[in-house]
């Protein structure tokens, strides 16, 4: 073999060689980067998702302090004063424009109101409880149930497990909401059993549902309020709570709303069972007035601890016709009901709708 040719074997083999070795090198390299990618990638992933569930909690701890602050805010001395205000005689020559503005402002129909006249309403007050011509709200009398006042259907249906919804996906719990089955007097511990039992303990009739429906008052509407169905009017439970803001984009915010504010809860017999009507407070409301029940004194300066209720027993029970005048708010809240009804019982509205008192709420079969 000649020299050059030997040579070229050699460094053939030697170039061979350090190609495989560097390729090997390499391959390690890569193999390694790999590794090294993957173990970021799931570091940055674990990371992320640690990140997030913080952010979650912080979000929700936010969100909790946020409402702890709003419900520490003195929103009934604010509704106090309020209600002074509302009872202050304004000078004749403000009383159009100053109450032309609000009906302006809140879109008021004046013109189903008894007096059109604004010289003739002495203070606010006395608009916000003005009295509607006979006929412009006829009752119906071809369903059960009829609206008990002007506003808005923030939600409806069947109570199940004890627990209802205030708005869609925020709920509150009928037990926290009606307090115990018990009439002794004032309590503050409504905790002793859970939602489900308390429904139990209601005692519906045979094969009955238990429904609710939740009608929002506006500043504008009309604020007295009437019987939505025949019915008899056994006891009454006030709660002397808070008077948050119900106003629906409140109620979405603020699980459990309604069993923290101020409430006077009648509760008695209709043609199907039990029949429940709740006026519930709400910021810058006064005062809750019923015209069978003049004792009731609501968001008066006295403190009481949470939960704590005030019970009455009638006597005599009182009957109330559908449609009858029940009471009244100093400005714009809400009426709860919650009755029991025969399998069948139809709503003849939907959320969101707005409905005039004495319009058709629902109906039996």
């Amino acid at each position: 073999m000649e020299p050059r040719e030997k040579y070229t074997k050699q460094w053939i083999h030697i170039l061979t060689r350090w190609r495989k070795k560097k390729s090997s090198e390499q391959r390690r390299v890569r193999i390694r980067k790999s590794r090294k990618q993957k173990l970021l990638m799931w570091w940055r992933l674990v990371s992320f998702s640690a990140l997030m569930q913080v952010l979650h909690g912080a979000r929700k701890d936010k969100k909790n302090s946020t409402i702890n602050l709003y419900r520490r805010m003195p929103l009934k001395t604010l509704s106090r004063l309020w209600g002074k205000f509302n009872q202050m005689e304004l000078p004749i020559f403000l009383r159009k424009p100053l109450l032309g503005l609000y009906i302006w402002m809140f879109g008021c129909n004046l013109e189903e109101a008894e007096i059109e006249d604004l010289k003739l309403y002495r203070n606010l007050g006395e608009f916000f409880r003005r009295q509607l011509k006979p006929h412009v709200r006829p009752i119906d009398d071809d369903h059960v149930l009829t609206s008990p006042a002007d506003g808005k259907i923030l939600y409806y249906g069947q109570v199940k497990n004890g627990i209802l919804e205030q708005v869609k996906g925020v709920t509150y719990s009928l037990r926290g909401f009606l307090g115990p089955q018990t009439a002794s007097g004032t309590c503050v511990d409504i905790h002793n059993e859970s939602d489900e039992e308390f429904q139990k303990d209601l005692s519906l009739q045979p094969g009955n549902e238990l429904h609710h429906v939740i009608i929002y008052l506006a500043p504008g509407d009309y604020h007295r309020f009437h019987s939505p169905a025949t019915w008899t009017v056994e006891h009454r439970r006030h709660f002397p709570g808070e008077l948050l803001s119900v106003n629906p984009g409140i109620a979405r915010w603020v699980q459990g709303l309604f069993n923290f504010n101020e409430r006077a809860v009648y509760t008695g017999r209709w043609e199907h069972g039990f029949f429940s009507m709740a006026a519930v407070g709400a910021t810058n409301v006064g005062s809750i007035k019923i015209y069978c029940d003049e004792e009731l004194e609501t968001n008066t300066r006295t403190r009481h601890p949470e939960h704590t209720y005030f019970d009455k027993k009638f006597a005599t029970p009182i009957t109330i016709e559908k449609g009858d005048m029940f009471g009244e708010f100093n400005l714009g809240s809400t009426i709860v009901l919650i009755f029991e009804a025969p399998p069948g019982f139809k709503f003849k509205v939907h959320e969101g709708d707005k409905i005039k008192y004495g319009r058709p709420l629902g109906t039996t079969p």
